[in-house]
């Protein structure tokens, strides 16, 4: 059986609207405008690294001021999702279990924050289901760098990655594994090895890949 990787935001879960009410907060606290941190802004930023996000929501800071204010952020969004947090998608518990049960390995690789995933896990339950994780937060590489890194450290099978957005297809192209893109999520791909519409679709998927 193969390795299955994951991506988190837009693939598992999506934590849009806690995150950007955690952020808008911690924004008005600093006196810094915080309307058009909305759950649709970040549904476009997500899986981006966080110097990218810095700059696309704060351009008229300096780079470095951009970058420690979003990493402020994330510290404050980790404290909201501990306590109001997003259920998974519907089916992605069964479907970490099933794969778990058909002999798969499951792992997850993100670009996120290092603590994101740990976070997600515990709140979510999903932490017994899942045989390891990544992000660029633990390597500070990109998500290419990260899933190869991820892929020689677990000594992943024949790793496919399933994720959501064009970012996350661009990424295991260089890292050179197959993509099955989730539709259900956050983006688009251009073209996707294969797609899945919800999560319980893809055992199926994964028998003809």
């Amino acid at each position: 059986m193969r390795a299955v990787i994951f991506d988190v935001d837009g693939t598992l879960w999506d934590s849009t609207e806690h995150v950007a009410a955690s952020w808008r907060q911690a924004l008005d606290a600093r006196g810094i405008p915080s309307a058009h941190v909305t759950a649709g802004r970040l549904k476009s930023e997500f899986g981006k690294l966080l110097p990218e996000i810095g700059r696309s929501l704060f351009p008229d800071m300096e780079k470095e001021e951009a970058l420690l204010l979003t990493e402020y952020l994330c510290d404050a969004e980790i404290e909201m999702l501990r306590t109001y947090h997003p259920a998974p998608y519907d089916g992605v518990p069964e479907l970490l279990s099933a794969l778990r049960a058909g002999g798969h390995q499951v792992s997850i690789v993100s670009n996120c924050q290092k603590g994101y995933i740990e976070m997600m896990l515990s709140v979510t339950g999903l932490g017994p289901l899942v045989d390891a994780h990544l992000c660029a937060g633990d390597t500070g590489l990109g998500k290419a760098e990260t899933i190869r890194i991820a892929a020689e450290r677990f000594g992943l099978i024949s790793p496919v990655y399933v994720g959501d957005t064009s970012g996350d297809e661009t990424a295991a192209r260089a890292a050179g594994i197959p993509f099955i893109h989730a539709s259900y999520g956050f983006g688009k791909a251009a073209h996707p090895d294969a797609v899945i519409h919800a999560p319980l679709e893809l055992p199926e998927v994964l028998k003809n890949l």
